[in-house]
């Protein structure tokens, strides 16, 4: 059989999530469009490495030499992925900050950073902050006692750098950044301003680690493995393998970490051997992690 006549499966599915892209580019969509399209570039990525990576990621772990159709092994696919995925993922940002995002404030919508408030702005949200953020966050500290914390798929978090004033040793933190409050928080009633909710948390930070000194934090996320794996032959009950799959699903491991730009090299290297993933797993976003909140702007009355 010549392979030669076969396209990659995965290839052609990550084809053809950049023509979604290609939407969210195209000017003469409207706009609110335009960020809708970047949101399910976003999450179809999610969904691809949940299912598509994880299930060669399986593969290559337990040795199943299968090949693909068009004849390449699981490093030779995973490569080819990765590779891929890194120019998608930087030109969907791209796409974001340069062209959608401009184009918003043109309209009046702008997704602003905390320097950019003003000081009025900045102390409203301090008080909403401690009402409504303050009491739901649970900051989680790594020290011998105390192992790596457990880090949901898909969920938003905060690494935090930390040092004791006293002994100067620095500790590291994690803090996860809600996922039922939206992600961008209105600044006033017109919904012309909001800012990033974990620019929020951000600028807190002293306030969940009193008598510590907070140095940093970083914006991360990790993407677990949801491929369902029912073997026919040896489950009987397929109720119980469904529930047993959807279990392990939670506490698949990881296929994926997304970083900002902005990363210590020291608090990457510490998530790549804790969270047990190699430096080809992480993916560095320019801008903001996780745009499929953009979801979100559809809602506003425009």
């Amino acid at each position: 059989m010549d392979r030669s006549r076969f396209l990659n499966r995965e290839v052609s599915w990550l084809d053809f999530n950049d023509r979604v892209l290609a939407l969210a580019r195209d000017e003469r969509q409207p706009l609110l469009e335009r960020a809708k399209f970047l949101a399910i570039f976003a999450s179809n990525l999610d969904e691809f490495y949940m299912v598509r990576v994880a299930g060669i990621v399986r593969r290559q772990e337990t040795g199943l030499g299968v090949r693909s159709a068009d004849g390449l092994g699981t490093a030779a696919q995973l490569g080819l992925i990765r590779d891929k995925v890194r120019a998608l993922a930087d030109a969907h940002a791209r796409c974001f900050l340069d062209d959608v995002r401009p184009a918003l404030v043109q309209e009046g919508i702008c997704i602003v950073g905390w320097p950019d408030l003003t000081p009025a702005e900045q102390a409203r949200l301090q008080v909403w902050f401690h009402d409504h953020i303050f009491p739901v966050l649970t900051p989680l500290a790594v020290d011998p006692a105390h192992p790596f914390p457990y880090i949901s798929g898909l969920s938003l978090n905060l690494a935090v750098l930390v040092r004791d004033p006293e002994s100067g040793l620095e500790r590291f933190a994690r803090v996860k950044v809600p996922a039922n409050v939206d992600r961008f928080v209105v600044v006033d009633g017109e919904q012309s301003r909001q800012v990033p909710l974990e620019e929020v948390i951000g600028e807190h930070l002293h306030q969940l680690f009193p008598g510590l000194e907070v140095l940093a934090h970083h914006v991360f996320r990790v993407t677990r493995n949801a491929e369902v794996e029912v073997e026919e032959d040896r489950d009987e009950d397929l109720l119980q393998a469904m529930e047993r799959e959807l279990s392990r699903r939670r506490f698949g491991p990881v296929v994926r970490v997304e970083v900002g730009q902005d990363v210590d090299p020291h608090v990457l290297e510490l998530l790549i051997r804790e969270l047990d993933v190699t430096a080809e797993d992480v993916v560095v976003v320019p801008g903001l992690l996780d745009l499929s909140a953009l979801l979100e702007l559809t809602s506003l009355n425009r």
